[in-house]
């Protein structure tokens, strides 16, 4: 049972990219954030790309990373509930975080309602109208038979191949043309036919690192929580109302 207070929302960490020296820097922003929120967070929601690459070896883990799973496991221990979503960059997320901080790990959506309020959650990759390509590999990289290959290799051929296609994958993605929020948003197509059907009073994902809030009807908003390369973006549900927000961030206006 978690401790009454705020539902923290945060995404796009990409903890290991580009390098050492940058990664540790925001690991430490990062902690200090996990601090700031600790004193009045029930529930943390990290939604994916916590890490630039991820997977579990039954007997290894990437190595680093210690101040930011640390601070994790000590608001764990102090009665947070987390969840960790599976990106497309950490989707070999297994059950190493729940077994040492009992993490809630997600796979797809997650659909809660929390004070009245219908929350669907999700990273965002995969979704909306076209990209058949990647969906297909995505299908092919959450396979028991790829995770099962996968683990075949050397975590030192396995694991620097693994970054050398993060690398890779996020520099393809930054070449992308970026379009304009509205009609064209794919994941704002995605919230408006998904609101055909059903009623949420908030659509949260990450993916597009982006921070966006946008009123899709008089209900529903969507938002996008942005990532913590350039914006240090993320929301926070205070029992009434959903902000988002920018943490020592000094370019960016608050909310």
């Amino acid at each position: 049972m978690s401790k009454p207070g705020k539902l923290y929302f945060a995404s796009d960490f990409h903890l290991g990219a580009p390098g050492y020296a940058a990664s540790r820097e925001r690991e430490d922003r990062l902690v200090r954030w996990l601090e700031m929120i600790k004193v009045d967070a029930s529930e943390v929601f990290l939604m994916g790309d916590a890490f630039d690459f991820w997977f579990e070896y039954n007997t290894v883990v990437p190595k680093g990373y210690v101040r930011f799973l640390g601070k994790l496991a000590e608001l764990a221990d102090s009665g947070i509930n987390i969840y960790m979503f599976k990106g497309n960059h950490d989707m070999w997320m297994f059950d190493y975080f729940t077994k040492e901080f009992g993490a809630t790990i997600i796979s797809n959506e997650l659909i809660i309602e929390r004070n009245g309020k219908k929350f669907f959650l999700h990273h965002g990759d995969g979704l909306g109208p076209g990209d058949s390509f990647y969906k297909g590999l995505k299908a092919f990289f959450r396979s028991k038979l790829c995770q099962w290959l996968f683990a075949r290799l050397h975590p030192n051929f396995g694991v620097g191949l693994a970054n050398y296609w993060s690398g890779h994958s996020r520099i393809a993605n930054e070449k992308k043309d970026d379009p304009k929020p509205g009609e064209q948003e794919w994941l704002i197509i995605f919230c408006n036919d998904l609101l055909k059907t059903q009623y949420y009073d908030y659509l949260i994902f990450g993916h597009r690192h982006k921070p966006l809030d946008i009123q899709l009807n008089e209900k529903s908003r969507y938002i996008n929580l942005g990532e913590w390369v350039n914006y240090n973006s993320y929301a926070v549900f205070d029992g009434e109302e959903l902000i988002l927000k920018y943490f020592e961030n000094s370019i960016v206006t608050q909310v």
